[in-house]
């Protein structure tokens, strides 16, 4: 569970093989904090979960599948729709135990970018569409997809290859593994925590600072950490976050990636030399959609 704006993962739980991402992403529910907007892939969706999750009060923004049968009961001015969800199709031809939801449709009329002019389909429980317009809760929805630097920050920066490491983790037991997990979470943690307080003493979104660049700061002062005294650790600390706070990267150009994979070993295709280069995207994200 990472919370998209900070990248700072809130809670992580683990599994075997045969668990399914569902079942485990249950486990992280009462992790949720009571004011937050919890933002789901299509996968996680179902009425029991849904359910669930709203009767504890949790706001939901959940991308759903084009097959799921939705009927408008009202139109609202934003172009969403509310509808129910039912949890069967017995239910449905009844109206019984059906949960009203808003749902939003849109498509990107941007042939450049991935997904253009295919149908998407959010489903949420922010019924209001004045307090929450539809191409707000849109561009909203795509931040999940900051979860995925966070992956590479933990992969990649936090625990790069070395000579004589053929995989991630040495462990050579389950417990062992778990273990290295944890700890490669809370040194992630660590970093993410100190850039949001060093960010925050400057009124600098945490996005300009580099994670690379803040790490090595880390590493390089932690030797010299003076904590004999209260003051000395406070001096140290407060050098740590004013010398974070100068480690500030570009604001981030508009740009896409090709959703292909070098080897073809999934859904996606291959990619090509025609990936590469592409021209200078003239929209941006919030410009392509469009509110079906």
């Amino acid at each position: 569970m990472v919370e998209v704006g900070t990248h700072v993962e809130v809670a992580l739980t683990i599994g075997g093989y045969h668990d399914a991402e569902p079942t485990l992403a249950e486990k992280l529910w009462d992790k949720l904090p009571a004011d937050s907007l919890l933002l789901e892939n299509r996968g996680f969706f179902s009425y029991e979960h849904w359910n669930a999750l709203e009767a504890r009060g949790i706001k939901l923004l959940v991308r759903i599948k084009s097959n799921m049968v939705l009927k408008p009961t009202q139109r609202l001015a934003d172009g969403s729709f509310v509808a129910k969800i039912y949890p069967s199709s017995y239910r449905r031809s009844q109206d019984r135990d059906g949960i009203v939801v808003r749902v939003i449709e849109y498509a990107l009329d941007d042939p450049q970018r991935t997904g253009h002019e295919q149908p998407h389909r959010l489903m949420t429980n922010l019924l209001d569409a004045e307090r929450y317009p539809a191409l707000e809760l849109v561009i909203l929805y795509h931040e999940r997809w900051e979860e995925e630097l966070v992956f590479d920050e933990q992969k990649t920066h936090l625990d790069p290859r070395r000579a004589g490491k053929p995989a991630h983790f040495r462990s050579q037991t389950p417990v062992g593994v778990e273990q290295e997990v944890y700890a490669l979470s809370l040194g992630h943690f660590t970093v993410r925590a100190l850039m949001l307080e060093s960010a925050q003493t400057v009124d600098l979104d945490v996005d300009r600072l580099s994670f690379t660049g803040c790490l090595r700061i880390l590493q390089a002062r932690l030797p010299e950490c003076e904590s004999a005294t209260p003051q000395s650790l406070d001096r140290w600390y407060t050098c740590l976050l004013w010398e974070m706070a100068h480690e500030r990267i570009e604001p981030r150009r508009n740009r896409i990636n090709p959703r292909v994979v070098k080897r073809k070993m999934s859904k996606f295709a291959k990619k090509r030399p025609q990936h590469r280069g592409g021209p200078p995207l003239k929209k941006t994200f919030a410009q392509t959609v469009v509110i079906s």
